[in-house]
């Protein structure tokens, strides 16, 4: 091999440590042109450089090896296209959680928990008929689950001409959130009782008594708005067993402005007076 590159020459060429070219001859990413069965000895070509600087670039974007390797043997450029903008698709949606996440724990430093006064309220929601998307659901997939059961509850309303009656919601049981398991119901209220249609059947959600407090802005930092609320069922003795509540008041079928979504949150309590905003 005329134009063969010892390991250590095609290292200081790619940017590639010798440590991970010998990882990539392992796993078939990339294999040395010539590997001399005495001395086990790795000699690669210069009309390999190309093919590992693109190797490298993939691998600073997180790419995993195995989708490396297939963009690498895809059979037409349609397809190697297909790859890569999926990946990236994933990149972008990663550092959107990042921004929201470092959004999130900046304002937690800016704005500590108590330096505010909550805007809390209660209120007693009467029995509501809906329609309803019942299951045992992880906290793993309660996202995926969430958009799944609401697309469907909403799909189900048109095909049989129904209109929604009030804002969407859902039932928490305490399990989702202590054993990362539990009951999950997402509803949509109506007046004209739902013809059961896959999962959706129809539920009349029963009456409550609630404290509230409104989220502003997507689920990101929902938890602050969580804290809140049973700091004040807490200190005001309040409290009693039964699942959460959330009601999307604004939300993705109201806007795609984030920005603007509004949730209430409501945590059973037992209701022994005026509330916070009652007088």
């Amino acid at each position: 091999m005329h134009n063969g590159l010892p390991i250590g020459d095609f290292s200081r060429a790619t940017h590639l440590s010798v440590k991970t070219l010998r990882y990539y001859h392992r796993v078939g990413l990339l294999e040395p042109a010539d590997v001399d069965p005495h001395t086990g000895y790795r000699r690669y070509t210069t009309d390999q450089i190309p093919a590992a600087q693109i190797i490298r670039r993939f691998r600073d974007l997180d790419m995993p090896v195995d989708e490396v390797r297939k963009v690498l043997a895809a059979p037409d450029i349609d397809t190697r296209n297909e790859l890569i903008a999926a990946h990236l698709s994933r990149l972008e949606e990663g550092l959107s959680r990042t921004r929201s996440a470092v959004a999130s724990l900046r304002g937690l430093l800016e704005h500590p928990a108590g330096t505010e006064p909550a805007n809390i309220g209660r209120r007693h929601v009467p029995a509501t008929p809906a329609a309803a998307i019942s299951s045992v659901v992880g906290q793993a997939d309660l996202h995926d689950w969430f958009l799944g059961a609401f697309g469907e509850l909403y799909a189900t309303l048109d095909a049989q001409q129904l209109a929604a009656d009030g804002p969407g919601g859902g039932i928490f049981a305490t399990e989702l959130f202590a054993r990362d398991q539990g009951q999950a119901t997402l509803f949509v209220p109506g007046r004209t009782p739902v013809r059961p249609v896959g999962r959706v059947v129809p539920l009349t959600v029963p009456a409550a008594e609630l404290a509230t407090i409104i989220h502003h802005g997507t689920h990101t930092d929902i938890d602050r708005a969580y804290g809140a609320l049973a700091s004040y069922v807490t200190q005001h003795a309040l409290a009693v067993d039964g699942p959460i509540r959330e009601y999307y008041l604004i939300d993705r079928h109201s806007t795609d402005d984030e920005a603007q979504w509004r949730t209430e949150i409501g945590w059973p309590i037992f209701h022994t007076g005026p509330g916070p905003d009652d007088g």
